[in-house]
Formats: C-alpha cells, sequence, structure tokens
C-alpha cells in the first residue's frame, strides 16, 4: 500500500509555517491531499465501480456572457478555449 501513497506524491514532507505568515496555506494543502487521495481510491476501485467514479471526479465548467441584463447562451469554458486558441493560431499565421 505505501507504493501507492508514494506513486501519488503523499509522501512528500510538507514545511510548517505559522499561520501569521501565510493563513491560505494550511487550506492549499489539505485542498491538494484531498484531490490525490480521491484520485487514488478511484483508481483502486473495481473496473465497472472504478468507470463511474472517475465520471464523477470529472469537472465540466461553463460560463455565459451577459449583455443588456440577459444571459447569453452557456458555453463549456475547454471547448471555448481550443476554439480561441485555434482561432489565434490561424490569425496568427497569416
Amino acid at each position: 500500500m505505501v507504493f501507492a501513497w508514494k506513486a501519488a506524491g503523499l509522501t512528500k514532507d510538507l514545511p510548517i509555517r505559522p499561520l501569521t505568515v501565510r493563513p491560505a496555506a494550511g487550506h492549499d494543502s489539505y485542498n491538494r491531499y484531498l484531490a490525490v487521495a480521491s484520485r487514488v481510491v478511484r483508481r483502486s476501485l473495481k473496473e465497472e465501480k472504478r468507470i463511474l467514479a472517475e465520471r464523477r471526479g470529472e469537472s465540466d465548467l461553463r460560463f455565459a456572457k451577459w449583455s443588456n441584463g440577459k444571459m447569453g447562451e452557456p458555453k463549456n469554458l475547454a471547448d471555448a478555449n481550443a476554439a480561441a486558441a485555434s482561432e489565434a493560431a490561424s490569425s496568427g499565421s497569416s
């Protein structure tokens, strides 16, 4: 079991800092710990349960532009970024 924790990066010693220096440092490391631990648990499940758990672990971020007090069409952020990058690449090469 130890090798799974090492592979997940959970054995790294984090420096202890007083709360007066960086009050959010504890939250950052704890959130990272939760993300890594949940990924380790998901990967250790049997195949059919692992697939369901991995789907729950995915996040889908959407945004919508507002104009004149009305919400525009919601768009997937990853798709919008990919479209903007390809548009910038094509306009930059012309």
